[in-house]
């Protein structure tokens, strides 16, 4: 299945994609895709479902974020080995754990918002995935059992905030629109082999990062199992889990998104976000 929120900001619709690809509204069923319905018990009913006699909803309306007010928000570091080189950092022998701040989140496609004291703005193409049932102390071979589906996430990334001043990557990360998710909520049965989708980011139609997940570190099911000895999870929560080379940060000379510029990404399977920078 492929799932989706459509309609304005703060008043979408809990959506699905059919078979002719056409959008249908899932609202009749459940209210929103949020921690409430993101379980494994509400996607089994939602399979049963003859989509067809859904009412159809315009491609034309706004794509919001596709899970809506996740509990956690958790982000892997440096999990591409190129990744961690262009940085000048080691490669880490075990995951690098920081949270995105949920209001970060936005929709694939809504603009980018710049702060005006913002001086060295980054982009991150990213694998993500959301959470499908309590998770705590699992093994790494039970824990794709505990991942309900997948998207895309733009782990957009204030690089002076984040690595320059003092204290935490957190307050780097977490904008206001600092965190596209979608287009789609993907579940596995969409993907053959979640270890090997290219992902691709291009500003202003030159493309800047161009890798694939089977190069990751640590894959996801290594991810969540790390996570949860640390931390419960519950439905709803999303993890992004690192992006490959390419950034802004690793060039030379140094590249910045600035207002006006425009991003494009996309994974196999999971669809494609574009964005635009504007300065606030």
């Amino acid at each position: 299945m492929k799932l989706l929120r459509i309609g304005e900001k703060g008043k979408e619709k809990p959506a699905i994609l059919d078979k002719n690809n056409k959008i249908r509204d899932l609202s009749s069923h459940i209210l929103d895709l949020n921690p409430e319905y993101l379980n494994f018990e509400t996607f089994s009913k939602i399979e049963k479902i003859d989509l067809e006699k859904l009412p159809e909803i315009s491609k034309n309306e706004r794509l919001g974020a596709c899970i809506n007010k996740p509990g956690k928000f958790v982000a892997i570091g440096l999990n591409y080995s190129d990744h961690a080189k262009e940085t000048g950092l080691k490669t880490p022998t075990e995951p690098i754990v920081f949270m995105k701040a949920t209001s970060s989140i936005s929709g694939p496609n809504d603009n980018i918002e710049m702060p005006k004291e913002s001086k060295k703005l980054d982009w991150e193409a990213e694998l993500g995935f959301v959470i499908g049932k309590e998770t705590k102390n699992i093994t790494e071979k039970n824990a794709a059992d505990h991942i309900l589906g997948y998207c895309i996430v733009n782990d957009v990334s204030e690089r002076e905030w984040q690595i320059e001043k003092l204290g935490q990557w957190v307050k780097g990360k977490s904008g206001d629109t600092f965190g596209p998710t979608g287009p789609y909520l993907v579940t596995k049965d969409e993907i053959p082999d979640i270890n090997n989708l290219n992902l691709t980011l291009e500003v202003n139609e030159k493309k800047m990062q161009n890798g694939n997940t089977k190069n990751m570190i640590f894959n996801t099911s290594f991810i969540l199992s790390y996570l949860s000895k640390f931390m419960s999870l519950q439905p709803g929560d999303l993890v992004t889990t690192g992006t490959p080379a390419g950034v802004g940060m690793g060039r030379k000379p140094q590249v910045f998104l600035k207002s006006g510029d425009n991003i494009k990404l996309s994974i196999d399977c999971l669809g494609q976000q574009s964005s635009k920078v504007i300065s606030i």
